[in-house]
């Protein structure tokens, strides 16, 4: 090895940036997901790692996103390495390593990890220890890290006999030539006497150096902001001196050409750079699930016990109605059943209704209140023949190629209600009953939004409360708005809404928001000091705050969670590292476990009648047509009833008058900005009193479109006319619906 300070510049261009924060080094970090690797791209590198801290939260979209930029993507991790025993909760000194994936053993590992700190580790931070590092190293590259690494400390302390063992035992826990010691070029004085000592250890030791900028924000411009961000996650403001502050602006994301300007006194290490890029290689498959097991009775085969599940359902199914007073076409059944089955066995998903139908079985069992159905999933006769749902979607034309399409291959999905005090029995019994190991909540991460985060930039810069929410009381109220937003001049909108008037209806949100928020315009120009914290609020704006726990969402694996994606913890639960979106693509299977607080009040209200009149009315065999419950609708009376009690949606039940369940259903699917917005709701109205006529463009569609007065209001209407007419199968009809 070489320290030669004379170094050749040439290959300078396969430089890549080895140690790198995302918004997902929570508080830290300020590089967004999306502007990544376009910037990486765009300053002539061909590889970029993501080494957040302690975690991979954003693995799945840093693998997309690189690969939609045609940058090879490279996983890592700055983990917290405990001094001893990670799992001992007394000492919570650590120390900064990076990990680097060279390939999907290393990915494994990492993955383990990770998950390792969160799990077992945790202690102020998610931690691992060099026992634990050494049994998970292989395929794995570590570098020493920043100022706060293993090394750098024992070098700041003084302590160079400990410096050279610890560089020698981590040497030994990678495997050979995977373990570099970490060089950085922000020009801080005890960066470079660290450096310097790290260059000779390196010559002493025949260990090989690397070049790396732990970059924190994007561009140069981002580093005040950068500092207020930490602020915000330490709780202090930008002029207390007992805050973690950088004496330099240069943790971006800086070209091969900048880093050489610096790194010309130590070559070999830029070149390791471009040497360990070179060396990681992990490519992930995406979005191919991998179905937990149902546990079947011994030598029963899935297909065929999820057929004798339905058809002996369906059978009961029948004679309900018919116990009813009805007659339905049974042939008509049997032949939807079939094609169902046939469908749900060719695309491998029996498991999935199986182990639905398990635990929805185990919930009613214990008198756990479950949904009737909710979504596509109400279109299923096998679904309703297993009493998955408890809705015949032969009597409401229901389809089930919105729910399962045949020609596009995804995951059947059931939104299934419970009893919001009683949700945690049912996630209870499918922990237990496929292992602690297997089953986890999904995470969800919170975003620095608009007003929120005005009142925090306001407190780091030593602003009174009372003038931050002065402040954010300028901002408007809405989920679309944002700083950015507000800032924007609406007379510049407005000339872009005349310029194109096909982008005028989506301008004019912006245009709103941007009216709305002229006093904060306003209160900036007139004061610089509140123009600059509006402005690093918008630099800060959607980048993540905390990690936290779906509200619905579930995963079971069908071996442990942490061999198919990193997890961390969260109210004493495993949750994964991914959220809804990444976790299917990693391969997992969703299942959406929602409390409705609807369930539990008329569980409420069927014991209150229970006790007072010794039984309770079956739910199921209530007349879908009885008078004094339409009266009480069309009075607008709906306070508490689900759905139906909003003002706007009781003003619409007094005009609409309804009188079947028909209407109802229609009404709910129309209270939404679109059909509000076009009128389609006032002619749906006219039409139903007969105040105008109904019309239909081709005879045929008088079939699909009677019901609703001739307009399309439901998605199945959509299918069902592309069919029809268009001569399209449903399931190509579906893929036509999901594209509009």
């Amino acid at each position: 090895m070489s320290t030669d300070l004379t170094g050749d510049a040439s290959g300078v261009d396969d430089f890549a940036h080895l140690h790198l924060h995302t918004q997902y080094s929570l508080l830290d970090g300020a590089i967004r997901m999306s502007d990544l690797c376009a910037k990486v791209q765009s300053r002539g590198m061909k590889s970029v790692a993501m080494t957040d801290h302690g975690n991979m939260f954003g693995a799945i979209q840093f693998y997309q996103q690189a690969k939609a930029h045609g940058v090879k993507p490279i996983f890592g991790c700055e983990a917290y390495l405990a001094d001893g025993d990670a799992a001992a909760k007394s000492d919570r000194k650590n120390y900064h390593i990076v990990l680097l994936a060279k390939n999907r053993v290393g990915y494994q590992n990492l993955q383990r990890l990770v998950s390792y700190g969160h799990l077992h580790g945790f202690y102020y931070n998610p931690r691992i220890d060099r026992k634990v590092l050494r049994e998970h190293s292989e395929g794995l590259i570590g570098l020493s890290a920043c100022l706060g690494g293993h090394i750098s400390r024992l070098i700041g302390q003084g302590d160079m006999d400990g410096a050279r063992e610890r560089v020698r035992e981590y040497a030994d826990i990678f495997e050979p030539g995977s373990y570099f010691l970490e060089l950085q070029g922000n020009g801080m004085e005890a960066q470079e006497r660290v450096n310097a000592t790290l260059a000779q250890l390196g010559e002493d030791l025949g260990v090989p150096l690397v070049a790396t900028n732990d970059c924190h924000y994007v561009d140069q411009k981002e580093a005040y902001a950068h500092e207020v961000l930490m602020c915000m996650g330490m709780g202090r403001t930008i002029n207390d001196e007992k805050r973690l502050k950088h004496d330099c602006q240069e943790f971006f994301i800086k070209s091969p050409q900048q880093m050489w300007g610096y790194f010309e006194r130590y070559p070999e290490a830029m070149h390791n750079a471009a040497r360990i890029a070179a060396m990681c290689n992990v490519e992930l498959e995406l979005g191919r699930p991998e179905l937990p097991d149902f546990k079947l009775p011994e030598g029963v085969d899935e297909n065929e016990y999820l057929r004798d599940v339905a058809r002996r359902g369906l059978i009961t199914r029948l004679g309900e109605l018919r116990a009813l007073g009805l007659s339905p076409d049974e042939e008509r059944y049997h032949e939807r059943l079939e094609r169902e089955l046939s469908i749900i066995i060719d695309m491998k998903f029996p498991g999935y209704f199986l182990i639905v139908w398990d635990f929805i079985a185990h919930a009613k069992k214990i008198g756990v209140p479950v949904g009737p159905g909710r979504g596509s999933g109400a279109g299923s006769l096998v679904a309703y023949s297993m009493r998955i749902t408890d809705i015949d979607p032969m009597q409401y034309d229901l389809l089930f190629e919105r729910f399962l399409n045949p020609e596009r291959v995804s995951m059947p999905d059931f939104d299934i209600d419970f009893c919001m005090d009683r949700r945690e029995e049912v996630i209870r019994y499918v922990t237990e009953h496929y292992g602690a190991n297997r089953v986890g909540q999904i995470a969800t991460f919170h975003s620095l939004k608009a007003r929120g985060l005005l009142r925090d930039v306001c407190r780091v810069m030593e602003k009174s409360p009372a003038e931050a929410n002065e402040l954010a009381k300028m901002v408007p109220e809405g989920p679309k708005v944002s700083l950015s937003l507000c800032m924007q001049d609406p007379k510049v909108l407005r000339d872009a809404m005349k310029k194109d008037p096909e982008k005028a209806a989506k301008l004019e949100d912006k245009l709103q928001i941007a009216e709305a928020a002229s006093k904060l315009r306003m209160r900036c120009e007139l004061d610089p000091k509140v123009r600059e914290i509006v402005e690093i609020g918008c630099s800060l704006e959607g980048l993540n705050r905390h990690a936290g726990m779906h509200a619905a969402g579930i995963v079971i694996g069908n071996r442990e969670l942490t061999e198919h994606v990193p997890c961390f913890k969260a109210d004493d639960k495993i949750v994964t590292q991914y959220t809804m979106t990444d976790v299917e693509q990693a391969g997992l299977v969703k299942f959406d476990f929602l409390g409705l607080k609807t369930l539990t009040v008329i569980d409420k209200a069927l014991d209150l009648i229970r006790r007072t009149h010794g039984e309770a009315p079956d739910l199921n065999t209530i007349p879908m047509n009885d008078p004094k419950a339409f009266e009480l609708l069309c009075s607008g009376h709906t306070t508490g009833v689900f759905q139906l009690e909003s003002k706007g949606m009781k003003d619409l039940l007094i005009r609409i008058a309804p009188s079947s369940i028909d209407d109802i259903v229609a009404l709910v699917a129309l209270y939404r900005p679109g059909p509000i917005g076009s009128g389609m709701i006032d002619d749906f109205i006219a039409a139903k009193k007969g105040e105008i006529e109904v019309t239909y463009e081709l005879p045929v569609l008088e079939e699909f479109l009677e019901e609703t007065y001739g307009m399309m209001v439901y998605q199945e209407q959509v299918m069902q006319v592309a069919t029809a007419v268009g001569g399209l199968s449903l399931g190509a009809s579906d893929l036509m619906r999901r594209a509009m």
